[in-house]
């Protein structure tokens, strides 16, 4: 177990410079100038080329990757091309505010999404079975902005239970959760929506095996059926899915912050990208990156410990 934990974490070094390199190209090869963004249309060509200068631009592109990969090692993210604030302080302000918003929409869909998908699987074709289902397939249907917008209508311009608009002050408990609640539930109900489903599926498919029927004969307690065999051995293809969805509730989260207006990364990432801000859009985009590489990596690890035959090939 600790040599595939081991090897799994040294495999994300590699893939998150894949990662640097391949950001850092697309933001580049993108249309548009930061300099002629930061100036205006209506800038003079010399204004423009002493700005590029400034930023870096008229350098050559290896020496900017090479400038940018030495100062992320560092953790050194550089200054916005437009305001010149250190985009560390932009990215500090931020992260908190999306990193609770999708650890809670992870919580949120995993803790309601396992239960749910265990009780559908074991009333199978009753009706409680086709509630849950249609649930599901509701929450797989509406995209996130889409959910957002229907909360706000109802819990914030109607019942007016919650804000409609911000994230709320961090250093205050009820005021963050207030702002946060209509955001996560946005995200949540989508990821509870994946893993319902694929709950529900596994557990059919495990309950139909032969040691499934076995251990009823011999008179085992329901309970111990269900949480020591069918879940022990439908748990790898849930955490499975678990991983994957959380990977689509980040690219869902920058949405969300929109239509919410909260203050975190998938805000700033929009600003910087009207902006051409090269520095501040590269940093946020590699932030997302760096999610995606450490959840596919507790994911992967978290199958040694459901199921200790699991080596690494």
């Amino acid at each position: 177990m600790i040599s595939y934990t081991v090897r799994r974490i040294l495999l994300a070094f590699p893939i998150m410079l894949a990662v640097f390199t391949l950001v850092f190209l697309l933001v580049r090869v993108a249309p548009g100038d930061p300099a002629v963004a930061a100036l205006g249309d209506y800038a003079s060509q010399e204004a423009v080329e002493a700005l590029r200068e400034k930023m870096g631009l008229n350098e050559p592109i290896w020496t900017q990757y090479a400038r940018s990969l030495y100062g992320f090692i560092r953790g050194d993210l550089g200054s916005s091309l437009i305001t010149d604030e250190p985009v560390s302080r932009q990215v500090g302000t931020a992260l908190p505010y999306t990193a609770e918003l999708t650890l809670v929409g992870i919580l949120f869909g995993t803790l309601l999404g396992i239960p749910i998908g265990i009780f559908t699987a074991l009333k199978r074709n009753h009706t409680i079975d086709y509630v849950g289902r249609a649930f599901s397939l509701i929450g797989l249907s509406i995209p996130a902005f889409y959910m957002g917008v229907l909360l706000m209508i109802a819990f914030s311009l109607n019942l007016k239970l919650f804000p409609t608009v911000g994230g709320g002050d961090l250093s205050n408990l009820g005021s963050n959760l207030r702002y946060l609640f209509l955001p996560a539930v946005t995200l949540g109900i989508i990821m509870m929506a994946y893993i319902t489903r694929m709950t529900r599926s596994s557990f059919l498919n495990v309950l139909q095996e032969d040691y499934v029927r076995t251990a009823r004969a011999k008179g085992l307690a329901e309970r111990v059926v269900i949480y020591g065999h069918v879940l022990k051995n439908s748990i790898i293809p849930i955490a499975s899915v678990i991983g994957v969805y959380s990977i689509v509730l980040i690219g869902d989260s920058v949405m969300t912050e929109v239509v919410f207006s909260r203050p975190g990364l998938g805000k700033l990432m929009v600003g910087a990208m009207k902006q051409r801000d090269y520095a501040t859009l590269q940093s946020v985009m590699i932030i997302y990156a760096t999610f995606v590489v450490v959840i596919n990596l507790i994911t992967d690890i978290s199958y040694v410990f459901f199921d200790p035959r699991i080596r690494y090939n």
